[in-house]
This record gives structure tokens, sequence and C-alpha cells, in this order.
């Protein structure tokens, strides 16, 4: 392993992030959006969850900023191969399992980052998360960041145009939304859809975090830990031999 490359990679990575205010903006407004507008608005649609519908989607917020800001974070595969910082990059002395740790532990830090300020949101609905539960959502937002960035490098490795990867990505991130459980119980569902949703990673994600943070899994921890970390290093491995060189 090349460490110092992969923190030069990593560092470059979330100073993009900052430094583009929009990401931060919009991981502000989008909470506010579902949380606040939408939450409301179905709350009258969606009673016996078992607890405020508000609290109860609040955790699928999460996952929905997890999932948006991962997928979007493999933009700069794209943006650096068009503009030759990639061909520098590939002909460091440094293995294409590095730069892909590299990209998807940058990738993961940012969407944690907006994670961790969409979580600030959680008294406004009633969630007082105690410290332990804090410790214990963000090493979970920083595992289902991982998973779901390397998703996005795989899907960036094969791109070359911002056009083509963000119509594939909106084609694989809002189905993986909707079917997640972030906006509706799983349970009582048909077959074909309980189907679908005990295929999608981030199913097992949105109740680990709900596990976490009101305490109501639909499935188990252990099962979520296991179906995320499972995905997440099937996602990597991909990635390692499609990250060609330019």
């Amino acid at each position: 392993m090349h460490w110092e490359g992969i923190y030069a990679i990593w560092l470059r990575d979330l100073k993009a992030m900052f430094r583009e205010r929009s990401r931060i903006y919009g991981a502000i407004m989008r909470p506010i959006l579902w949380l606040f507008i939408m939450g409301n608005g179905l709350r009258p649609a969606m009673q016996g969850v078992g607890v405020e519908y508000t609290t109860f989607i609040f955790p699928g917020v999460v996952g929905m900023t997890l999932i948006f800001s991962s997928i979007q974070s493999a933009t700069s595969i794209i943006w650096d191969r068009e503009f030759g910082f990639l061909r520098e990059v590939m002909v460091a002395p440094m293995s294409k399992a590095d730069i892909v740790l590299g990209k998807a532990l940058g990738g993961s830090s940012q969407a944690t980052v907006q994670g961790t300020v969409t979580l600030l949101f959680a008294p406004f609905v009633g969630i007082w998360p105690t410290p332990e539960q804090i410790v214990r959502i963000f090493l979970l937002m920083i595992l289902i960041s991982f998973s779901l960035t390397s998703l996005g490098i795989l899907i960036a490795s094969r791109m070359s145009s911002f056009e083509g990867f963000g119509a594939i990505s909106n084609f694989v991130v809002m189905p993986m939304y909707f079917l997640s459980g972030s906006i509706y119980p799983l349970t009582n569902l048909p077959l074909w859809l309980k189907l679908l949703t005990a295929i999608n990673p981030l199913s097992y994600g949105v109740d680990a975090m709900r596990g976490q943070i009101i305490n109501i899994y639909h499935f188990s921890i252990y099962t979520d830990l296991a179906a995320i970390t499972g995905f997440g290093l099937v996602m990597f491995s991909l990635a390692i031999p499609l990250f060609n060189k330019p």
C-alpha cells in the first residue's frame, strides 16, 4: 500500500468538497425539504408506523444524503480524466488498488460530512441521540458511504462523459432509494417488492441507521452489517480491474 499517495488523493477530494459550498448547502436543504415538507405532507397517509412519521423517515433522509453524496463524488473521476489529472495519477508509483482506495475514502468522507450535517436536524423531529449512539451512527455512515462510493467508482470508471454518468447514476440511485424502506415500512409489501428490497444494499443501510437512531429494525444489525460490508467489498473489488489507464 502506498499510504502517502492514498492520503494525497483523499485530501484532494475532501478539499474539493469544501471549495464547492453548494454541496454543503444541498446537505442542509435536503433534510428541510424531505422532513418538514414531504414528511408533514405524507403524515396523514402514513399512520401505523409505530412512531411519528417524520421520526420514522429521518434515518431514510440520512441514507438519502449518503447515497446521493457518495455517487456524486465519483464524478471527480470523469473530471480528472477530462483534464488530464487522472493520467498523472495513473503513471505515479501506485497500484490501481491504491488509487481506488484513495477515491473511495475521499468520497466516503465527503458523504459522511454531509450525513453529519443532516444528523444535526435530529432534535427538530424529536430525536436526541446519546453520545454512544452518535459514535455508532458515525461509524455506520462511514461504512455505508464507503460501499456506495465504491459503486459510484465502478460506474464512473466506465463512463466517458458527465451526461452518461448522470443518466446511469440516476437510473441506479433513485430505485435504490425508493426501494430501501426510507419513506415507508418494508412490512406487508407484495412478494415482488420484498424481493427487490431484499437485494437492495441501501435497505440494510437504512435499516441499520433506523435501528441505531430509533431502535426499529426490519432485519437485524448483524444482517445489516454483513450485507453492507459484503456489498462494499464486492463493489471495491470490481472497481479495481475496471479502473484502467486512460
